[in-house]
């Protein structure tokens, strides 16, 4: 699955480079633009689609295993170093987990997992212009969940056992994406896939992934403006 993600990624990062690309070209007739990231501090709301990798199993169960949308709600700081590289933080609370129908080889039954997380980040961001990339690891803590079998959802334990999860879980970030100019304004898109490291299951292997969409609306800085 996280192939797949990888490869959405890629092809939006590219059509976001190709629209900045002709975007700076007509603004270039007109007026002579340079580019400089600035800091920011920002709220955001988005959208995340998530599921989970069983691990040794995951092949096993890959005609049962779906997706699960989730939401994602942050505050997200931006802090240049230079017009090439900045460090990026965020803190959010998200709701992530996936999904098994019935007749797979783990559980024969359908169930639902439901994670309500807190997740940090620290990324390192490169910037070409308007087009960036970014990557580094994320810490998250689970505060809750939820395993949903056929009809019956029942509360997750978070204490060390069998059919219990873990409540801390590390992984990785990476993405990129584009910063759209407007007058006064600025709007960055992101696009991000996370991939998580460490197994939250004490009773098999299981690993979140998801990927998250991101618009952050920022006051434009002088220099960000060019005029």
């Amino acid at each position: 699955m996280y192939k797949k993600l990888h490869v959405i990624v890629g092809m939006m990062f590219l059509i976001s480079k190709a629209i900045g690309q002709t975007s700076e070209e007509h603004l270039g007739k007109e007026v002579k633009e340079k580019f400089t990231p600035q800091c920011y501090f920002a709220p955001l709301l988005n959208v995340v689609n998530s599921n989970l990798n069983y691990g040794n199993d995951n092949s096993s169960v890959a005609g049962n295993n779906k997706q699960s949308l989730g939401l994602q709600a942050c505050v997200s700081v931006q802090a240049v170093v230079s017009s090439r590289f900045s460090v990026l933080s965020e803190l959010y609370y998200i709701r992530k987990g996936g999904k098994l129908q019935s007749n797979n080889p783990l559980t024969s039954t359908e169930v639902a997992y439901r994670f309500n997380s807190l997740e940090l980040p620290v990324l390192a961001r490169v910037h070409f212009g308007r087009v960036h990339i970014n990557a580094g690891p994320s810490i998250a803590y689970n505060l809750s969940g939820s395993e949903k079998t056929n009809d019956l959802t029942t509360k997750m334990s978070f204490k060390e056992g069998r059919e219990s999860f873990s409540r801390f879980e590390a992984g990785i970030q990476m993405g990129g994406g584009y910063t759209f100019p407007f007058k006064k304004k600025s709007l960055i898109l992101d696009i991000r896939y996370n991939y998580g490291l460490t197994n939250i299951s004490y009773s098999k292997e299981m690993f979140n992934r998801n990927l998250a969409v991101s618009l952050i609306l920022i006051k434009q800085g002088k220099k960000d403006s060019g005029r």
